[in-house]
């Protein structure tokens, strides 16, 4: 009888690893299969609702992705659930890449290049606002501006020169404000002579420009 109760004990022990065992796999399996379907309904949504929520999407799916990949350890055979992983983690990249194209900002218009070359990237926009440039930045915005019109001088167009000009001319108009707002006189001597350099090359780069323009146009 003894021995009957040992046997029978060592069985219901038996018995309780492998429900432990059956209710982890279980846990596993759908653990991948929520992983799975995340992945497909976030394909389903549209892409102006997404935008929104993108970067709590890609961290949802990080989370997911990494329990998934876990739970595979857990299943005493995981071949056929690895390939469901692995088909899902591929579908998410190449829908992620997909949707990193369609949330990209449009490229800026040649106009807008042309601005940020000339004083930073989205500094002037459509109002062509100089109200961030102050008396102690004035003297360096005019020196990328002619710098870069230097470096560049051969490549503009003449309707780069004609934007360029405007350009220039505004920001002539933004110094006589700045003048009485604390410009020093050693900043202001050295706007000149960025101004002198200035003038010629734009004369001179801006007629070369519009001959070639007429000459491409004769062909």
């Amino acid at each position: 009888m003894k021995n009957i109760k040992i046997v029978l004990g060592i069985a219901l022990i038996a018995l309780g690893f492998t429900s432990c065992k059956d209710e982890k796999q279980e846990k596993a399996q759908k653990t991948i299969d929520s992983y799975v379907a995340y992945v497909d309904s976030v394909k389903n949504v549209s892409a102006e609702n997404l935008k929104a929520d993108w970067k709590a999407v890609d961290a949802e799916y990080d989370r997911r992705s990494q329990e998934a990949q876990a739970a595979l350890a857990d299943l005493k055979d995981n071949t056929a659930e690895t390939e469901k992983v692995n088909t899902s983690k591929v579908k998410y990249e190449e829908f992620k890449n997909e949707m990193t194209t369609v949330f990209a900002p449009p490229a800026p218009s040649p106009k807008q290049q042309l601005r940020n070359a000339l004083f930073g990237e989205g500094k002037i926009g459509d109002d062509m606002s100089f109200a961030w440039v102050n008396a102690q930045n004035i003297h360096s915005v005019y020196q990328q501006f002619v710098h870069t019109v230097e470096n560049n001088k051969d490549k503009y167009s003449r309707e780069d020169w004609d934007e360029i000009k405007v350009l220039y001319e505004a920001l002539d108009s933004r110094k006589n404000t700045v003048e009485k707002e604390g410009l020093t006189s050693e900043d202001n001597r050295k706007i000149a002579g960025l101004k002198v350099k200035f003038a010629p090359m734009y004369t001179l780069n801006r007629m070369g420009a519009k001959a070639e323009e007429n000459k491409e146009a004769k062909k």
